[in-house]
């Protein structure tokens, strides 16, 4: 008989985990491996941080040429334009510069002005790409997969393990998770959500068997300034962050699907669950003043 094992690792500065029924520690190791190289894959070719991946080569040509991109790469451009129209312009994948105003690691909002040199750089329309390539017009744009390339790495180790034919687990990186069964016994999982002002609490627990679980909220990475606080989750428009929503979470087929749906919700404050409605998504949604919000479909 099988039983669940848990196979941790890093990845995308998360801590991450496959969990999966085997016969025993080093079975799972074993199944897990390639699901883990995909994920590192993923991580290898998208990362900003990386002066190698295709992200930074396509930001380093930012004002001076195009570069070419494979199949992979113009899917999530597509996705992206996708994501732009149906968020009404929030979801922007050229909106990550925004981040060189805010710091976030030591506290500090930005400098005066700081937010009206980077606005001009942010705007997904100007961005020219088909399937063979990509141009940023501006000198010191970026693109930035941190809205759903998390997610879309958990989507490919998912599939990775089902054509392994693994029947009962999940793959959570960093709490974006994807479900390839119920439990052995065929109970499903139970997910607690995190209660976004005490870490050591959950406001609820969500049975999930299959599908995906992700959550966007201001407790992520924020700043705390005579009482306000400032969450990563950037307005691109304004360049000031969202604050109607403490957390939302979303059930999906995909853990990319409800990734940009947390985040599209977030950006769009206090319509953000007529967003989700109108995607007929199943959500928890914690607002500014801790009232809870749950639509189970």
């Amino acid at each position: 008989m099988s039983d669940l094992h848990t196979v941790s690792f890093a990845a995308m500065g998360s801590r991450c985990e496959i969990i999966l029924a085997a016969a025993g520690a080093r079975q799972a190791h074993a199944i897990a491996a390639p699901a883990i190289d995909e994920v590192q894959r993923i991580e290898r070719k998208y990362s900003r941080y990386r002066d190698d991946s295709m992200l930074s080569r396509i930001n380093a040509a930012a004002g001076r040429h195009a570069i070419a991109c494979d199949r992979e790469t113009a899917s999530l451009l597509a996705y992206a334009d996708t994501l732009y129209t149906t968020s009404q312009g929030c979801f922007d994948i050229t909106s990550g510069v925004l981040r060189k105003a805010w710091d976030f690691r030591h506290g500090r909002v930005p400098q005066p002005g700081a937010l009206e040199d980077l606005l001009p750089l942010v705007g997904w329309r100007s961005v020219s790409y088909d399937d063979t390539s990509v141009f940023l017009p501006l000198p010191g744009m970026e693109l930035d997969f941190g809205g759903f390339g998390k997610e879309y790495a958990v989507d490919r180790a998912a599939e990775v393990l089902a054509g392994l034919d693994v029947r009962h687990g999940y793959v959570n990186l960093g709490g974006d998770m994807r479900f390839l069964g119920p439990r052995p016994d065929g109970a499903p999982w139970q997910i607690g959500i995190q209660d976004p002002r005490d870490m050591a609490a959950t406001v609820a627990a969500i049975p999930v068997s299959r599908g995906a679980l992700t959550t966007s909220g201001d407790y992520e990475r924020f700043i705390e300034i005579d009482g306000q606080r400032y969450c990563h989750v950037l307005d691109p428009h304004s360049g000031m962050p969202v604050s109607y929503w403490r957390s939302v979470s979303v059930v999906a087929p995909l853990a990319i699907t409800a990734g940009s749906c947390t985040t599209i919700a977030m950006l769009l404050e206090q319509d953000g669950l007529d967003f989700l409605d109108r995607c007929g998504m199943s959500y928890l949604a914690v607002d500014h003043a801790g009232h809870i919000f749950r639509r189970t479909i």
